[in-house]
């Protein structure tokens, strides 16, 4: 699609044309004036909205759910800078740089994250319902989880939140097997 904008995602930019969107708000805004956060944003929205557009038939905003927005995201795929490596790949599952290979090009999962992010306050911002908001859709957040899982795999590397651990005053680590301990010594049992 030769008229699609650029899409910037976390410093990495993707490149479909280097056409111009038009901005759905009334109101003029002035870029030199924004923040990156808002420029980008503003960037997101106009890509989403030309994309919306260029669909056929061309699918009112109004009319937009979150099976539009995951179609945007596996769109923007071929425009990812990021190796992924595919299960039959000799370097599937191995961290590091890698070696020459045909795996595709993959936007990566941080920056599609984000990207969700950008969008679902713009589409707040630009008069939308946040009930109705098909960037917080339940089954984009699992998708993104998909992406993250297969991107951490596909790396070898395995994707874990990391658990807090909770401090007593003395700044040890609360185990309830340690304090069981402790109150058995103490008590004389």
């Amino acid at each position: 699609m030769a008229d699609d904008p650029q899409i910037e995602t976390r410093g990495q930019s993707t490149s479909a044309g280097a056409g111009a969107a038009v901005a759905s708000s009334s109101r003029p805004v002035q870029p030199s004036k924004l923040s990156r956060y808002e420029s980008q944003k503003l960037r997101d929205w106009n890509t989403f909205l030309q994309y919306l557009r260029n669909q056929q038939p061309p699918v009112d905003l109004t009319r937009c759910d979150y099976t539009h927005v995951l179609d945007f995201i596996q769109y923007l795929d071929q425009f990812g800078k990021t190796k992924v490596h595919v299960q039959g790949c000799s370097l599937f599952g191995q961290s590091g740089p890698s070696r020459a290979c045909t795996c595709p090009l993959r936007q990566a999962w941080g920056s599609l994250d984000a990207l969700v992010g950008r969008l679902r306050a713009a589409h707040e911002e630009n008069g939308g319902v946040p009930e109705n908001n098909p960037f917080a859709n339940g089954a984009i957040r699992v998708y993104l989880k998909e992406i993250r899982d297969l991107q951490a795999k596909a790396r070898g590397i395995p994707y874990s939140k990391k658990k807090k651990i909770r401090k007593t005053r003395d700044s040890a680590p609360v185990s309830s097997t340690s304090n069981l301990q402790q109150m058995q010594t103490t008590s004389g049992l």
